[in-house]
């Protein structure tokens, strides 16, 4: 329960008339009621219903009892940019008064919490990478800008220049919110953008994430586009990452700088950072199954090329300095980058999972090895989604996170949620199997 004086507060200040009571699924679905803000009481008080088996991947069937979102007043984020008097409040489901342990919002908390145990305040910062398309009249979907079609448009101010109205829109909403956003660019791929905002604590980052991917798809759609997350929509193109700036600190102090005479290998970090390296490198193919979650994500790290000349995807779990060819990527001695992340992650486990191997890595201390090499008992990240499930199943530190919320005495279900996820995904994979593909027809029609 929430304080509802506080809510019908911020209501009252930022002329909110409709609430949307918002929480994402397993998969990364953002899901919501709209509320008017007459029944705001209700909605601190109670929270507001779900049937849970309708909302999608969250672990529940049709004879269980609501989810009742419940919202927390802190991510209250007032939207007047889409529809005058509107606002939007993240929620942690519950059910029968008890956070519900499938929900991503509660996984990500429980996962602050052990850091908080640990003596440490996760920070995190993230860039979201998409296209804007638009449908032609065949119904294929293209660059939605027609002229933005050289074969190296990353940072090309003309590019920029044409979609002014779009990425100005966004820009200045960020800057309403609080976010400050510091920079707004032409990536990488033809039609493909990447705007940035400040990095904040780590709950605060994910509700951001899920904030400004309904924000980046509604006003594209007012301008007639389609913003996509895709991880890899065009073969030929780059793909879209998530990728996540992680760093921590302790009673406020910075953790991850280090002393020269303690850093031999000159990224300027702490044995602290040093081991968080070691246990996010320890753990990456588990990672992948939670940072690059479906089956066309596998075409974004697998590619070897695209038609700017590199893929900017890492294959192998490597550390170094201020190169993006790297797995984590160490750009300052106050964060480390991590670069596995896709635009199909959900940043609420993405941030868990991420977090959950770090962790691990300073509780054992283990060392990342030399700069640019990858674990003994690795070789490259997986190849599909199926090979990234199975690593997922095999590692209990991962897995570790994604049951994170799951009550000491959770007697009732026989399905843990990292069994659940795991499921989901296999089954995301065979039906992507299942289907015949043109290249299958291209093939083998008449090759036999």
């Amino acid at each position: 329960m929430t304080d509802h004086n506080e809510l019908a507060d911020l209501c009252a200040a930022t002329g909110t008339k409709f609430i949307l009571a918002l929480f994402v699924d397993l998969r990364g679905k953002p899901c919501a009621k709209l509320v008017p803000v007459e029944a705001v009481d209700e909605l601190a008080t109670e929270g507001v219903g779900f049937a849970g088996y309708a909302v999608g991947a969250i672990g529940q069937e049709p004879k269980d009892p609501d989810l009742m979102a419940i919202p927390d007043p802190a991510s209250f984020t007032p939207i007047p940019f889409i529809k005058e008097g509107l606002a939007i409040v993240h929620c942690d489901p519950h059910v029968e008064g008890t956070p519900w342990p499938y929900a991503p919002r509660n996984i990500l908390k429980s996962l602050v919490a052990q850091a908080a145990d640990a003596g440490f305040e996760p920070w995190v910062g993230a860039e979201v990478e998409y296209f804007l398309l638009k449908r032609a009249a065949d119904g294929t979907l293209v660059t939605a800008d027609d002229a933005d079609d050289s074969d190296q448009p990353c940072y090309d101010v003309r590019g920029l220049t044409r979609m002014y109205d779009h990425l100005t829109a966004v820009s200045t909403a960020m800057n309403q919110l609080g976010w400050s956003n510091y920079a707004n660019d032409h990536e990488d791929g033809n039609g493909q953008f990447e705007q940035n905002f400040k990095y904040a604590e780590a709950l605060t980052t994910a509700d951001r994430v899920i904030t400004l991917r309904y924000l980046l798809s509604t006003i594209a759609a007012e301008r007639g586009m389609v913003a996509t997350f895709m991880p890899k929509p065009f073969a030929e193109r780059t793909g879209s990452g998530l990728h996540l700036h992680l760093s921590l600190t302790s009673a406020g102090a910075p953790v991850f700088p280090g002393a020269g005479s303690e850093d031999e290998r000159g990224l300027g970090l702490s044995p602290t950072a040093y081991g968080f390296v070691g246990g996010v490198l320890e753990h990456a193919c588990a990672l992948q199954a939670v940072m690059a979650p479906t089956v066309n994500s596998y075409k974004r790290t697998g590619a070897t090329a695209t038609r700017s000349g590199a893929s900017w995807a890492p294959r192998r779990p490597t550390y170094g300095g201020n190169d993006r060819t790297h797995y984590v990527r160490v750009p300052d001695d106050q964060r480390v980058e991590l670069r596995g992340g896709d635009g199909s992650a959900n940043p609420y486990l993405a941030i868990a999972a991420a977090l959950g191997a770090g962790l691990d890595g300073i509780k054992r201390s283990l060392d990342p090895g030399d700069l640019g090499g990858c674990p003994q008992h690795i070789e490259s990240l997986p190849l599909t989604l199926l090979h990234a499930v199975e690593s997922l199943e095999a590692d209990p530190v991962v897995t570790g996170t994604l049951n994170a919320a799951i009550p000491d005495d959770w007697s009732d279900r026989e399905t843990a949620v990292s069994e659940y996820f795991s499921r989901l995904k296999r089954e995301e994979f065979f039906a992507w199997h299942s289907a015949v593909s043109p290249w299958e027809i291209d093939n083998y029609l008449t090759a036999f």
